[in-house]
């Protein structure tokens, strides 16, 4: 295995964060930044694009849709 190392950024704070074993939240620098970002998704502030428009309402069967 390569003993080159390398960094990757924070989503959250931006600050470099040296990728490997020693770094057990990456890509988050902390635990701190890792549930920010957490909390950012349960309260939807982030999401993942979709084409399909999908309520919390509409129905969710085995069926497909025709």
């Amino acid at each position: 295995m390569d003993n080159e190392t390398f960094t990757v950024s924070c989503p959250t704070c931006k600050k470099s964060v040296e990728w490997g074993e020693h770094s057990p939240y990456r890509p988050f620098c902390s635990k701190r930044c890792q549930l920010i970002e957490l909390g950012e998704w349960a309260d939807e502030e982030k999401r993942i694009p979709s084409n399909e428009d999908i309520s919390d309402s509409d129905e969710w069967s085995e069926e497909p849709r025709h």
